[in-house]
């Protein structure tokens, strides 16, 4: 199944899948995904659906007690389950798979972009040969084309619009350089009419900063990444759902999957390598019927990617003249103490209290890499598009 962020993948297959179960005779449905947040979102859905039957379902991640899970997994008849985890339990036979009866990959291709493909063929080396496979994400990749052919009998394809519709997402860009695009952001942020903003940063170390950064400027903002430990990534998460943060800063661990209201307004304030990733981010908005824009904040060291997107994708993305505002100063070396109790390590133990500074990348005007062009006119409307973008740089 391939659609967008946002299309009901989730009760595509979880209406089907608690309709399906017989209590009481075993673990009958598996579903993976790739992230604990994803895991307990997926749950809290399928606890819905299946609030009139009787079905247990249950949750298996990392970072908590085995002792907990061991006694829930006996009674389930679905298990959401990150992969890690679920591997630590089937070399310890605390889980028994025999009896699955439908195998669900959410995000598939997620889960391959973090290495877990192995990982999940072991898993099925678990299962019954007649299950029932069902692989859902954005896109299919070499890997997932791999996993259909060696896992899946006549498997059949289902794809929806992967896009948003354009009339209800308006995509625009400002050129800008490195030294001023945090002061752009602030002017655009107290500027814009919105409702809920998610800015987004294709590393952890800018989210941090930027989010201190605005704090300094008496904008309110919470942030989220993969360190964070769990209990704090749903705290916020479910804070900003309702309400009680406007902007919220994100690493890519928020570009998918979860589920996350009311956005209007999507920031890059940088981009990643990955085209798909943008995709990912600009489709938290303009969800459900309602109306979003996307704005990127285009520097120099972002052409490469940014060109990468246009290539793959045909959206349609407008240049905005360039706006008068204040220049603000930006302090790139975060020498506060951190509150390490959100911090986590891998396995979920908590780190000890330290002094973090962070490098900030972007910020340095002498870390560009060159300009395309040297046509920098600007025009009053705001009518430029991506080939306008194409032809300038060639």
């Amino acid at each position: 199944g391939m659609s967008r962020t946002g299309s009901g993948k989730t009760l595509a297959f979880g209406v089907p899948a608690v309709q399906n179960i017989r209590h009481g005779a075993g673990l009958q449905v598996l579903i993976l995904t790739p992230t604990r947040e994803l895991a307990v979102q997926i749950t809290g859905e399928l606890k819905k659906y299946a609030v009139n039957l009787n079905c247990f379902v249950t949750t298996v991640y990392g970072g908590v007690s085995y002792d907990a899970q061991v006694k829930s997994i006996k009674q389930a008849d679905i298990v959401v389950a990150t992969p890690g985890r679920l591997l630590d339990h089937l070399r310890q036979r605390t889980i028994n798979l025999s009896k699955v009866k439908t195998f669900i990959l959410d995000e598939a291709d997620k889960m391959v972009e973090m290495g877990f493909i192995e990982d999940i063929e072991e898993m099925l080396k678990y299962t019954p040969s007649d299950k029932q496979v069902l692989l859902f994400g954005a896109t299919i990749s070499l890997e997932i084309e791999h996993l259909k052919n060696d896992y899946m009998h006549n498997p059949q394809v289902a794809q929806a619009e992967i896009h948003v519709e354009k009339d209800l997402l308006k995509q625009y860009y400002y050129e800008i350089s490195p030294h001023e695009k945090f002061s752009l952001l602030v002017h655009l942020l107290k500027k814009e009419e919105s409702d809920r903003i998610m800015i987004f940063c294709s590393a952890r170390s800018t989210v941090e900063v930027l989010t201190r950064n605005l704090r300094d400027q008496g904008i309110r903002a919470e942030m989220i990444h993969g360190k964070l430990t769990q209990n704090r990534r749903l705290q916020v998460i479910e804070g900003f759902n309702k309400g009680k943060s406007k902007i919220l800063v994100a690493s890519a661990v928020a570009a998918r999957g979860l589920h996350i209201e009311g956005v209007s307004h999507i920031y890059n304030y940088d981009l990643s390598k990955d085209p798909q990733e943008y995709i990912h981010r600009v489709g938290r908005t303009a969800r459900a019927g309602n109306q979003g824009v996307a704005i990127t904040l285009l520097t120099a060291r972002d052409h490469d990617s940014f060109r990468h997107i246009l290539d793959k994708y045909p959206i349609e993305i407008k240049e905005l003249p360039k706006e008068n505002f204040t220049k603000l100063r930006f302090n790139a070396r975060a020498n506060e103490r951190r509150n390490d109790s959100q911090y986590g390590d891998r396995r979920g133990r908590q780190l000890p209290h330290s002094r973090g500074r962070f490098n900030a990348p972007n910020h340095s005007p002498g870390g560009s890499r060159g300009r395309y062009s040297n046509n920098r006119s600007r025009t009053s409307n705001a009518s430029k598009s991506r080939s306008g973008w194409r032809a300038r740089q060639r």
